[in-house]
């Protein structure tokens, strides 16, 4: 083993989720002959979010035949493949970001991000290793014999966040990367000239230093960490449940922030999805992102005061979710029950086979059987809401935003409100569990980090959670793995030509 003062590489990556291995196999792939990824965890929590995932990748595309190259052989597999497929232009892309984000994305990121979106996924597969398949599962309803997709969301990585992360780890061990586990970056080192020149770490045997020309953060947010979450966000998302790693402490922002980058983005936000509320504080690595509870467009959700708190039916789940799961947390005991009818239980997600439901054959006795603290409030609220809502014959349609709108209350609910009043009934709890923060640093187009003096620092890349400003109060499914390797590759591949 090298002596472990000074030891000397020529791209240094702190992390070893999707961002940071794309960095590295990218740095690898441009000319970089020593290459370390720093993993503070060890090897059997290793991979950072990406384990927890579901492994979808949002990308642009013209005509859906474009998909064809990373599904081989999937017109064998699914009959009419390509007809439940709309076009999901550059301009689709970027006006969803647009829209979720109430129009705060970052103008120069996010147009890069999905300029570079198709390319990047074709690169994840050609030089990542990363096997693919179709989202079924997450993103298509099956209307007749055509499975019809949402917008963007056809591809995601085979075994979802599982396959994703292996892959990663394959390809990067394959081309000689340097992966050291339970190694946490403490501190970056940086040379007098004021370019970043390496990392110091503690491990097992104590402190040490790496060298080298350039480094990239692809170590993730503070999601995991109580007191940023509560200083940050607020106390109710302090006390949220975590999703995915237990690891992902904010330790690359300090480091960053120490030596004078800039924080960027928004702080106080971050992607928090509706879990079950039976889970644990932390989700259990072996069951990834079952824990998830996203059929709520197809329910009413109650807080325990009884009331309705959201428009179920504002968007597709997958445009709402990272902020109803905050807005979950911010109900009384951060709790909330999803109340599902036997008209639209089959078009529950498999996800929710992790939880068992609360079940009964009347209205009445499911309420009594959920912890409400007013039962009366809540039965009345399902019956100003059944009276408001609609039947299936006025043009119910799971497949896409139908218009199917309840009338008269003040909270309505605007697409798929469906009377529940089908026996038998089912409850499932939900609470907010968070996935990552949207505050991160100051990135240039060229992955670099800018100081607070608005110049790049020399040598310091970043990528992953730690970009800050593309997601606001809100985040498109399927954005943040393809965010992660389209600026982790830029990363890699500039570190790369900088050392």
């Amino acid at each position: 083993m090298a002596d472990r003062q000074g030891q000397n590489y020529d791209v240094i990556v702190v992390g070893a989720g999707n961002a940071a291995l794309a960095a590295a196999v990218s740095a690898s792939e441009n000319g970089a002959k020593r290459v370390v990824v720093l993993e503070k965890a060890p090897r059997e929590m290793r991979g950072g979010n990406t384990h927890w995932s579901g492994g979808v990748l949002r990308f642009a595309f013209d005509d859906p035949r474009e998909i064809g190259p990373l599904l081989p052989g999937v017109e064998d597999e699914y009959e009419n493949f390509y007809d439940g497929i709309a076009p999901y232009t550059q301009s689709d892309f970027h006006g969803d970001l647009m829209r979720v984000t109430n129009g705060r994305t970052d103008p120069v990121l996010s147009k890069l991000l999905v300029a570079k979106s198709q390319e990047t996924v074709k690169w994840m597969k050609d030089v990542g290793g990363i096997k693919m398949e179709p989202a079924t599962t997450l993103s298509a309803v099956k209307k007749g014999n055509v499975m019809v997709w949402a917008r963007g969301l056809v591809v995601r990585a085979a075994h979802e966040g599982v396959g994703l992360s292996r892959s990663w780890f394959a390809t990067a061990e394959r081309l000689g990367v340097d992966i050291r586990y339970g190694t946490a970056a403490i501190e970056l080192l940086v040379g007098g000239d004021g370019r970043v020149n390496g990392v110091k770490v503690r491990d097992d045997d104590g402190i040490s230093t790496f060298n080298a020309r350039s480094v990239v953060l692809g170590c993730g947010g503070f999601e995991a960490n109580v007191q940023m979450r509560t200083q940050h966000i607020g106390a109710l998302v302090g006390a949220a449940k975590v999703r995915g790693t237990p690891h992902n402490q904010g330790d690359g922002l300090r480091m960053a922030m120490n030596i004078g980058a800039m924080p960027w983005g928004q702080w106080s936000g971050c992607h928090a999805t509706p879990i079950s509320a039976d889970w644990g504080d932390f989700a259990p690595r072996e069951l990834t992102d079952r824990s998830n509870r996203l059929s709520y467009v197809y329910a009413v959700m109650f807080n325990l005061k009884g009331r309705r708190f959201v428009d179920e039916g504002e968007d597709g789940a997958l445009f709402t979710y990272a902020k109803f799961g905050r807005a979950v947390l911010a109900e009384p005991g951060s709790k909330a029950w999803q109340i599902f009818d036997s008209k639209t239980v089959h078009l529950l997600e498999p996800r929710y086979q992790t939880s068992r439901p609360i079940t009964a054959n009347t209205l009445e006795d499911l309420i009594e059987q959920l912890d409400f603290a007013d039962k009366a409030q809540a039965l009345k609220t399902m019956r100003e809401y059944n009276a408001a809502a609609r039947g299936p014959e006025d043009g119910f349609d799971p497949t896409k935003k139908d218009g199917l709108s309840s009338k008269g209350l003040a909270l309505e609910k605007t697409n798929w409100a469906l009377r529940i009043d089908k026996p038998p009934f089912y409850a499932y709890s939900t609470t907010g569990g968070i996935t990552f923060t949207f505050g991160g640093l100051k990135t240039t187009e060229h992955a670099q980090v800018v100081g607070t003096d608005w110049r790049p620092i020399k040598g310091l890349f970043c990528c992953g959670e730690m970009v800050g400003g593309l997601f606001y109060d809100n985040y498109p499914a399927g954005t943040g793995l393809v965010s992660g390797a389209t600026f982790g590759r830029i990363a890699g591949r500039n570190a790369a030509t900088m050392a």
